[in-house]
């Protein structure tokens, strides 16, 4: 499916992004759930062109999410019993940034990092500390329900074959175009290694 005027058009992909945001809306306004964000974010960064790609890009929201919260937990626990907010930020902030890097990179979920990150700062230092163990609970369900929105639209509306063998194609063309750049990086590595050693001798 394709509706445009020129370079501006309309494919299954953009469609399906800008439904999950209605279906994440609607679902959370049945529910009762008080906000989408965290699954509207989760539903249209997940959402790819298969399900292969869908699923993956999900998981890894779901690990990086999840990480983020629990270390947002340890972090509102200690806040609980030392209330010295300043110096908690100072200290003890930096320090949990740091374990959520490591723990994701530990498990092999590196583009799980960002999201890690983001969720644990967005809990620590906007969310009233009566309600942080609820809330930060909340970002773990609420991924998990755009992840799995995501995976619904995927099954439910699939492209046709010459729009998913043309996205196919385009990621082909980024790849190409990555691996280009690579090797002239490493080119002019290689070519400044040997101007090192012809300086050395």
């Amino acid at each position: 499916m394709h509706i445009g005027i020129g370079r501006f058009r309309l494919g299954m992909r953009t469609f399906k992004t800008a439904l999950s945001v209605v279906v994440c809306v609607l679902l959370f306004h049945v529910l009762g759930r008080d906000n989408p964000l965290i699954a509207t974010i989760a539903a249209v960064v997940s959402l790819r062109q298969d399900m292969t790609s869908t699923v993956s890009i999900g998981k890894e929201r779901i690990l990086g999410n999840t990480v983020g919260s629990v270390a947002a937990m340890i972090y509102l626990v200690v806040q609980h019993f030392f209330p010295h907010t300043l110096f908690l930020q100072l200290v003890l902030l930096p320090i949990l940034v740091a374990i959520v890097v490591i723990f994701q990179d530990g498990i092999d979920n590196n583009s799980g990092i960002i999201t890690g990150i983001a969720t644990f700062i967005l809990i620590t230092l906007s969310t009233p500390q009566a309600e942080s163990v609820i809330v930060a609970l909340d970002r773990i369900v609420d991924t998990f329900i755009g992840v799995g929105v995501a995976i619904f639209l995927n099954i439910v509306i699939k492209p046709p074959e010459t729009e998913e063998q043309r996205e196919i194609e385009n990621d082909l063309t980024k790849l190409k175009e990555q691996e280009q750049a690579l090797q002239n990086e490493l080119s002019q590595i290689h070519d400044r290694i040997k101007d090192e050693e012809k300086k050395d001798k």
